[in-house]
């Protein structure tokens, strides 16, 4: 199929077997025929708008072409969000999750099209006030303590992971996801991997831990005020402050990089309040203890350059869909450079 996204056949979504299944499955739910086009802006799983002429949903499913083991589970997207649909965290209401791949070649889950904007480009966040780049700013960490506080069990997620071990795990994860992918040298790879390693912090409460908390992966609206935290795919329970340290690197972690593609318009340089400001936030709101983040802000760094590895590989394996990639090998050793410099050699 060609990478070229149609309204009519979106590059790996067949809307006529998605209907044939729908009609069958789930009678009732659609009234017509369905539309869909794809949702730019994402970097791994796909994400299309589809309806039926009365009523609009959105469809997710894994990314075309090479997919890393773990990586794509949509039953976790889909569960995360449905136990979270009845707390103070803004989530997508779900309607439905096909794990049966014949249906469009890969599962996919149905949630709800909340109306609301992405901020996903420098004009976008350049158009803000000062004023309300310090509420979205602030309103982001707000959204990120109160997930953090919900108690697993209360809301059916007390097995979503298992918070023993967490960090030591996650290290040997992205450590396998880099050799799955890698097929080129990266300088200080090896290094940053062996210092983390050697280096994991101990102790910690457990929480629901959203996995790729960021900006442009939240829907706000006119008011700034955020309607729906997207992009759960990598949700589990452990460490929190995997969280905080992944969103101070892409706050500030990008910052000078050119032609990045994947955090725009954020940080200080854009009028946004520091990393560090957003930090003391959170700590006002939160009992957890951020004393050690600098390892997990280096962690931060090395996860975001394995998978960004993963999607250059894929792109360079022609399986890709959107635009953005050409640029995105190219981040890869910055990245792994700063992650160096936020963590000792002893």
């Amino acid at each position: 199929m060609s990478d070229e996204t149609t309204a009519s056949q979106p590059p790996g979504l067949d809307l006529g077997a998605l209907r044939s299944y729908l009609e069958r499955e789930h009678p009732g739910l659609i009234d017509g025929e369905l539309h869909g086009e794809l949702i730019q802006g994402g970097r791994s799983n796909l994400t299309y708008a589809i309806g039926d002429g009365k009523n609009n949903w959105v469809l997710r499913r894994p990314p075309l072409g090479h997919v890393l083991a773990t990586a794509h589970d949509m039953s976790r997207e889909y569960r995360v969000m449905s136990a979270l649909a009845g707390t103070d965290v803004p989530v997508p209401a779900t309607y439905l999750l096909c794990e049966d791949e014949q249906v469009i070649g890969a599962p996919f889950f149905i949630m709800d099209l909340v109306s609301g904007q992405a901020c996903r480009s420098e004009e976008q966040t350049r158009a803000l006030s000062s004023e309300q780049r310090r509420d979205l700013a602030m309103h982001l960490v707000e959204v990120l303590a109160r997930l953090h506080a919900v108690d697993p069990e209360s809301v059916g997620l007390g097995d979503f992971g298992k918070p023993e071990g967490f960090l030591q795990r996650q290290v040997r994860r992205w450590s396998k996801q880099l050799e799955a992918s890698q097929q080129r040298e990266l300088r200080g790879v090896t290094e940053l991997r062996d210092r983390l390693a050697a280096r994991v912090p101990t102790g910690g409460r457990a929480a629901i831990v959203h996995g790729d908390y960021r900006l442009d992966n939240v829907l706000i609206d006119e008011n700034c005020a955020i309607r729906a935290v997207l992009d759960w795919e990598m949700a589990t329970l452990g460490d929190p402050l995997t969280d905080l340290g992944l969103l101070v690197v892409y706050w500030e972690g990008f910052n000078g990089i050119a032609d990045n593609p994947i955090a725009k318009g954020v940080g200080p340089e854009f009028g946004f309040p520091s990393a560090r400001e957003m930090l003391r936030h959170y700590a006002e709101l939160s009992s957890v203890d951020t004393s050690e983040l600098d390892w997990y802000v280096a962690f931060g760094f090395f996860k975001i350059a394995v998978i960004l590895e993963g999607i250059h590989y894929r792109f360079t394996q022609r399986q890709t869909v959107g635009e953005g990639f050409e640029h995105v090998g190219a981040l890869v050793e910055p990245l792994i450079e700063q992650g160096l410099t936020n963590i000792s050699e002893k």
